[in-house]
């Protein structure tokens, strides 16, 4: 049988049955799909998101399609092994802990095969004078690595870590509720906005209840985190250089910003906010790597009903210029597939500014999309390796690896000033000469991605911005040149890294942008700034997954509460459709 009559034959066949993720399609779109068929709704995007979306809306037994550009599903959240033969990487994101606890709940994903791997230690910072300092869960390990830096520090840690876990309880609360939009809508009936104002008095009321949990200290705390440049955090906590880099780097992944950025402590709650097996702030690895978690949302949407169909790109949402309401979308071979509802998992600017025409959206609203910052300094290097890289720092070597490899290994993080050096060097237009990595070897605890004795290495690097002041990323000598920077860097740490390496895949941010449709190269699909959250995103007035074409919505990372394999921007959307349908 061939692949394409399989996926056909899983669709619509018995609900336990699978698609494979990683198989390529081969077969158009149209061919997959039944021919005059009117959908209850469509999903733009087979993303983690937008499958979360399908899935939830498939349980309540309306027909659902996902239409997938590429020939494999996830999107950032995707594994590969064509790359490099015999290797498996997880090309785009490579750590789970955001997902929402709900989402594993209902969608039973363990059941449909997700396993995760906690880390433990999950942070290593080689030093290049010789020290190191590792974190993890344990306690005891914190206080007698951080000891050797810094004794004040090592009580003070405990301390910081209940501050931002209290201040996670509150999060929850915000993640997993749609924004309460204020949007007169002068069509709605009487009873309808008495309904709707009941529903954002009941959020501002939960919210001012968690808020009174927190106390008028802890909540003025919260605010300084939120507005506060990651730098001023630290500093007001801990003494030691290495420590306080360390827990910067998540202050600043995936930004184009640096520690001085006003703001940059909220990213820094946004990266402890998760949790692995009901343990917060711990990340874990995910076996089979993270096409394993796009995998495992996809079976359990099949299971419901959903009709999953790649190579599929969608090249415009069909509206009708009459009512302004949504009928489905055009697919680039021109298959037009009907539904009154769509959602997009697509970023903003790609729904909005390429899918939607133009005429039908408000010029306000077309140009706060396409002035929002949607800048990037990211790169990811994924690598093939025949040894474990082995620390100059670390006394014992062990080749099946040891502490050192467990968790994120942080490469040219020893001051916040190095970090802030590299940013700067980025915002001139220049890749940073000294690059800030957290390197990552999944394999040391999943044995299924490489060959015995190899392993895979993701180093997730900073900065790099999306357009060089000299040279082009499409240069393939400037990009040879910036991976063995990078390469030789983490030689200074690890020598004879490089040797070591027997092929790599590098994505820039033009790469992330053209392969997964990363406005900018963004993994957040914008950035995440106080101007860009909440109420805020994607665009002033449409924070609640609507938008200003009747029936369209956003279930992406573009929506609230933004970025990270958590699931929950395709949640909260289906809520707010049930909502809609509800209401009709």
């Amino acid at each position: 049988m061939s692949p394409a009559a399989r996926r056909l034959l899983l669709a619509g066949a018995a609900r336990r049955r699978c698609l494979s993720t990683d198989a390529e399609a081969s077969a158009s779109a149209s061919s997959q799909l039944p021919r005059g068929k009117r959908w209850d709704a469509v999903v733009i995007g087979g993303g983690h998101n937008g499958l979360v979306a399908a899935a939830y809306l498939a349980r309540t037994g309306r027909s659902v399609a996902v239409l997938e550009r590429r020939g494999i599903l996830g999107g950032a959240a995707v594994s590969e092994s064509d790359l490099v033969p015999g290797f498996r990487f997880s090309r785009c994101s490579y750590l789970l802990s955001l997902l929402r606890p709900a989402i594993l709940r209902d969608l039973e994903l363990e059941r449909h095969g997700l396993k995760l791997l906690p880390r433990s230690p999950s942070s290593f910072t080689p030093c290049l004078d010789g020290r190191y300092l590792l974190l993890g869960p344990d306690a005891d390990l914190n206080h007698s690595e951080i000891s050797k830096f810094s004794k004040k520090d090592a009580l003070a840690y405990p301390r910081y870590e209940e501050q931002l876990e209290k201040f996670c309880k509150l999060m929850d609360f915000v993640i997993d509720s749609a924004p309460p939009e204020i949007r007169q809508e002068f069509h709605a009936s009487m009873v309808d906005r008495m309904k709707d104002r009941v529903d954002k008095s009941a959020f501002w009321g939960g919210l001012l209840r968690h808020a009174i949990q927190q106390g008028q200290k802890n909540m003025v705390e919260f605010f300084d985190l939120l507005v506060s440049p990651a730098s001023k955090i630290l500093n007001y906590w801990f003494e030691s250089e290495v420590l306080k880099a360390t827990l910067a780097t998540d202050a600043v992944i995936g930004a184009m910003a640096g520690v001085n950025t006003p703001g940059s402590g909220y990213v820094l709650l946004h990266h402890v906010m998760g949790e692995t097996g009901g343990q917060r702030g711990v990340w874990a690895y995910v076996q089979g790597g993270m096409g394993s978690v796009s995998s495992a949302i996809s079976k359990a949407a099949l299971e419901a009903g959903v009709q999953i169909v790649t190579n599929a790109e969608v090249s415009q949402v069909m509206v009708n210029e009459t009512t302004g309401k949504v009928e489905g979308v055009a697919l680039a071979d021109g298959t037009e597939v009907h539904s009154p509802i769509v959602l997009s998992n697509a970023t903003p600017y790609k729904t909005f500014v390429d899918l939607v025409p133009a005429n039908v959206l408000p010029e306000d609203f077309l140009c706060a999309i396409k002035t929002a910052d949607y800048s990037s300094a990211t790169t990811k290097i994924n690598v093939a390796i025949d040894r474990l890289p082995q620390f100059h720092c670390c006394k014992d070597i062990n080749p099946e690896g040891g502490p050192e490899h467990m968790g994120t290994i942080h490469i040219g993080s020893e001051s916040m000033e190095e970090i802030d050096l590299a940013y700067r060097e980025a915002a001139g237009g220049v890749s940073s000469k000294r690059p800030v990595i957290e390197m990552t070897i999944p394999s040391v605890l999943d044995k299924t991605i490489s060959p015995p004795g190899q392993h895979v290495i993701n180093l997730f690097v900073q900065y790099t911005p999306y357009k060089l002041s000299e040279g082009s990323w499409q240069d393939s000598n400037v990009r040879k040149s910036f991976a063995e920077r990078c390469f030789s860097l983490i030689d200074e740490y690890a020598p004879g890294f490089s040797s070591s390496v027997v092929g790599y895949d590098m994505l820039t941010p033009p790469d992330l942008e053209r392969e997964f449709g990363l406005t900018g190269g963004n993994i957040f699909h914008g950035a995440m700034g106080l101007d860009s959250l909440f109420l805020m995103r994607p665009a002033k007035g449409w924070s609640d997954y609507r938008t200003p074409v009747k029936g369209l919505y956003l279930c992406g990372s573009g929506a609230h509460p933004g970025g990270g394999v958590m699931g929950a921007p395709g949640r909260n959307a289906v809520s707010v459709v049930l909502e809609d349908l509800k209401a009709k």
